[in-house]
């Protein structure tokens, strides 16, 4: 016959893949799945056409796509356009000529430094910390441990979603502004879901607390009562797994029961029918609320925040989305534009007085748009020399430092009468580089910016803020697992958080909690910070004990002894120090920047160094607790000195080469000083320990010469007492 027309709509899906690719991409992870998917349902598309031809005939096909550009992934550069392509109205068009809402986003911020703002690529600052798809069976994950720079992007978004949410109202507008959240897998929409529109925490005595959202006009749960609200304010659903009509998965299901079944009885209350609730489908019900987000009266009209997984793509008309976070990688801009574009259809189209369209605006956090993207071809990479680090046996193995494999320690400290020594490692200052930016600008190619900042949050009550953070204190560090918190503790330690709280330096300005960069106390809240304050807070009454109550370092009971023997790798990097056959064990030392090749040569000049080893693959761990969460700190160096006790009984000194000191890095410190060092020492079997923390490049020489001549000085003053 060959008179069948094609009309593919969504046809930047639809396309032949090259089978030899000319752009060298080297895609890995969750940028290949999604490359290998829409490679397969391009395949899937096209070979239908064809088979459409073979058996009618097709005597035209017309493409139509708001994105009519090749995918990375598919063989050619990302972001040509298809050689078919007739004609193309871009994105960018539709700014320009003010059909669609303009799309603000990040363009600058209050951490200086950086190329991109920390908030328009969300994802690249914080995926290391976020959960991998599946919930896994290792316990519930915390909505209240999201990553700082997260919660800090969803407060600073939401408290100018509050400013619009209250204009809207004060307008006579009937449905709410709608604050959508694109996720990457569901483990993280759950978390994030609970996170802004709370949870019941489960206990381990059976019963259950109610952990409301922190954003509260997503909240789902009543403030004075606790019950779950008749119409919610926050959905949680799989646009993915709607889009495919597949069935609810278990976990799904499970996560959004609460919200399915209220929404079920909505409609049999609209009915009066009994058995309509019955006779719709999870899909169906679902599908129904996000269709008609944004519309008044019905089903999903009163909805202020969506999250969602996977991505909200094509066929979602809501027009009253004004906020917009990605919490997912964006390999491609043609996601970009997706996912932008849910924001982006007007509410009105009514003509002002001069004839044109009101500018409406829609304010993006996490999705790396690029107004200007062009088609990008990698080069290639030379490939690069590998060299294998090992220890020279037998020649070297005079030089054998063994040292011992901390799993954690020990603190049994008085209960009678707490009190703390505090010091400059007890600081905690609050800043940009810590929570994320507090100041973001938002702002498209045209028309007016927008502040996203955290200033919402200095309302709080310094008394509100000393009883939750000493709560917080006491349930955390003052319970022994599955025993009641130490309630009669709870005086004293109000006692000493007090005094963090209030201490002034002599100059009047807070002398531990220091807020800098437009952060306030408020930030304490987050439960990462909270933890981090009162980490703090116990190593200070950890030291204030040292003398009265010795700490006890764990060691690992199947390999409780670490050896440079053991060192073998293979590496390209191009940074490294041939070692001294007097000096080190290994032939290698890899260098992480030229700071620790200055160290090589002072420790290889210095005459009391007798050996040193850099902890490079060499199994030297220290635990330690940053925030909420135990992690694993690698010191750099091992350097064995003769501080005068002779060759036999060396001093071991532990070394980090440090420019620029974090909240990480002194905590890091605090733990060498008040755990790990005293703890080690006192074991006795691993001989002496100390710790230097060099922050200087043109010092380093200085400073580790005072750091043998003070550890000499005191064993001299020792003897001679």
């Amino acid at each position: 016959m060959g008179s069948t027309l094609v009309i593919n709509d969504e046809a930047h899906h639809c396309y032949r893949e090259k089978p030899t690719p000319d752009d060298d991409e080297d895609l890995k992870g969750d940028e290949k799945k999604e490359a290998d998917k829409n490679n397969e349902a391009a395949r899937l598309w096209i070979k239908g056409i064809e088979i459409v031809n073979d058996k009618l005939g097709v005597a035209r096909v017309m493409d139509l796509s708001a994105t009519p550009f090749f995918l990375s992934g598919s063989g050619y550069a990302e972001g040509t356009l298809f050689p078919w392509t007739m004609s193309d109205f871009s994105l960018m068009d539709a700014i320009e000529c003010g059909i669609v809402k303009l799309p603000r986003v990040p363009v600058a911020e209050n951490i200086p430094g950086e190329e991109m703002p920390v908030f328009r690529n969300l994802w690249e600052n914080i995926r290391k910390d976020m959960p991998k798809k599946g919930r896994g069976t290792g316990g519930e994950l915390d909505p209240l441990k999201l990553p700082l720079r997260l919660q800090t992007a969803l407060l600073a978004l939401y408290g100018h979603y509050e400013k619009t949410y209250k204009l809207w109202q004060e307008h006579g507008i009937k449905v709410p502004p709608c604050f959508i959240v694109v996720c990457q897998n569901t483990a993280i929409s759950k978390l994030v879901y609970d996170f802004v529109s709370g949870f019941q925490r489960q206990n381990d005595d059976g019963t259950s607390t109610l952990e409301n959202g922190r954003l509260a006009l997503f909240r789902n749960f009543d403030d004075s009562t606790g019950n779950p609200l008749p119409r919610p304010n926050t959905l949680l659903i799989d646009s993915e797994q709607l889009e495919a009509g597949d069935a609810l998965d278990d976990n799904f299901r499970g996560m959004a029961a609460d919200e399915i079944e209220r929404f079920r009885r909505e409609i049999v209350e609209r009915s009066g029918d009994a058995r309509s609730g019955d006779n719709i489908t999870d899909q169906d019900l679902l599908r129904e609320v996000m269709n008609t987000v944004g519309k008044p009266g019905q089903l999903g009209g009163a909805i202020r925040c969506v999250v969602s997984v996977s991505m909200l793509t094509e066929g979602w008309d809501a027009n009253t989305v004004t906020h917009v976070l990605g919490i997912r990688a964006f390999g491609t801009q043609l996601l970009c534009e997706q996912v932008i574009g849910r924001a982006l259809r007007r509410q009105s189209y009514d003509l002002n007085e001069e004839g044109l369209f009101n500018v409406e605006y829609a304010d993006v956090f996490g999705i790396p748009f690029n107004f200007t993207a062009k088609p990008v071809i990698g080069p290639p990479q030379p490939p690069r020399e590998t060299v294998q680090v090992k220890a020279m046996r037998p020649e070297r193995d005079a030089l054998e430092i063994t040292f011992p494999r901390v799993e954690g320690y020990r603190v049994e400290l008085p209960e009678e009468r707490l009190s703390a020594s505090f010091n400059d490692e007890s600081i905690l200052t609050l800043s940009p580089a810590l929570v994320g930016p507090s100041i973001t600008r938002n702002s498209g190619i045209i028309g007016e910016g927008a502040d996203m900042s955290l200033k919402h949050l200095g309302d709080m009550r310094p008394s509100t803020l000393l009883f939750q953070l000493t709560q917080r204190l006491l349930y955390t560090k003052w319970r022994d697992p599955g025993e009641a918190p130490k309630l009669h503790l709870f005086g004293q330690l109000k006692r000493i958080v007090k005094e963090w709280l209030d201490a002034v330096d002599d100059a009047g300005n807070p002398k531990y909690l220091v807020c800098k960069g437009d952060t306030y106390p408020a930030l304490l809240m987050y439960q990462e910070l909270a933890d981090m304050a009162c980490n703090k807070i116990t190593a200070a009454i950890t030291r204030q004990f040292l003398g009265e109550r010795p700490i006890k370092a764990l060691l690992d009971a199947y390999n409780p002894t670490g050896s440079s023997v053991h060192v073998r790798f293979n590496t390209s990097k191009t940074d490294r120090w041939e070692t001294s056959s007097k000096h080190c064990h290994l032939n290698w030392v890899i260098l992480d920047s030229d700071w620790e090749a200055e160290f090589c040569r002072v420790a290889e000049s210095h005459p009391k160094v007798l050996a040193y080893v850099k902890n490079h693959n060499l199994g030297l761990e220290v635990p330690y607790r940053f925030g909420s969460t135990m992690r694993k700190y690698l010191p750099d160096f091992v350097v064995l000195v003769d501080d005068g006790h002779g060759p036999a009984d060396p001093l071991h000194l532990v070394v980090e080469i440090k420019g620029y000191r974090g909240e990480d890095a002194i905590e890091k410190k605090s733990t060498m000083d008040t755990y790990w060092v005293p703890g080690v020492n006192h074991l006795g079997t691993y001989g002496r320990w100390a710790f230097a923390e060099f922050t200087e490049v043109y010092q380093i020489e200085s400073e580790f010469k005072a750091k043998v001549d003070a550890n000499f000085n005191q064993l001299i003053e020792s003897l001679t007492v």
